[in-house]
């Protein structure tokens, strides 16, 4: 049966995007379970001071590098170069995910149930501390907002996730930091984008998280996020005032 699953699974172009600073423990272990059916790995080196480039050429990965800084900036470095993808996947490099787990997620997409796919970690089963407080709260606090603006319901802004290239295309995704995940989650919505949730097993990092793992951090993380909520809602509430007033020109031609 796994066999048969591997099989139909490798029939479409799956490529892996791993955005990536100072990993150099845990990159080499992530590329490594990753499953075999997936076409590409591309790992974005965001200005590493230490070997993390180097494991993950070693371990069969193609690596970016970007020195321009911020997790969405890299993620869309990964993105513009896989020019080969019909489903691309965002996993994290310091292995808190399960890169098993991506089937869950891949498999949706092809049976054409849906165009992206999130991981989420309040769904699945986490190891105990993998998810800080701070980091469950933020989310929740998030994902609130989101389902009072746009009436999506979201558990989590995981960022273990698939999507369709196509739909990838149709957001003009354009966030460089902190803000990539919910901005992809809003904007999926309001492009009208089959979304489904599933739940993954999380355990805690190797090394200390660079957001996360510091006061300044968390604090940034936090005002970019909900920073990217109201950015995104006030450009909404604008096209949708054009699109009015060029209707009432229309009509009164």
């Amino acid at each position: 049966m796994a066999d048969a699953k591997d099989s139909r699974l490798s029939t479409v172009s799956v490529v892996v995007i791993i955005p990536a600073l100072n990993e150099q423990d845990s990159v080499a272990r992530v590329i490594g379970e990753i499953p075999s059916w997936v076409k590409r790995v591309i790992v974005v080196d965001n200005g590493s001071t230490d070997a993390t480039a180097d494991r993950a050429r070693e371990a069969g990965a193609d690596v970016i590098v970007e020195l321009r800084r911020g997790y969405g900036q890299a993620c869309l470095t990964g993105c513009a170069a896989a020019t080969d993808a019909e489903i691309l996947v965002f996993l994290d490099a310091d292995l808190s995910d399960y890169p098993a787990d991506m089937g869950q997620l891949v498999e949706p997409i092809i049976d054409g149930r849906a165009d992206m796919v999130i991981g989420s970690r309040v769904m699945g089963s986490r190891q105990r501390g993998a998810l800080l407080p701070q980091q469950y709260i933020g989310g929740v606090l998030a994902c609130t907002l989101i389902r009072l603006f746009w009436g999506r319901s979201y558990t989590d802004l995981g960022p273990f996730r698939a999507i369709r290239r196509a739909g990838y295309d149709a957001l003009a995704m354009d966030d460089r930091n902190f803000g990539w995940t919910v901005q992809m989650q809003i904007r999926a919505v309001t492009s009208g984008l089959k979304i489904l949730e599933v739940p993954v097993n999380y355990r805690r990092r190797i090394g200390k998280s660079k957001i996360s793992g510091t006061l300044r951090g968390i604090f940034s993380a936090g005002v970019k996020i909900f920073y990217t909520i109201g950015h995104e809602l006030i450009s909404q509430r604008r096209n949708k005032s054009r699109q009015g007033q060029k209707s009432g020109v229309d009509s009164a031609r």
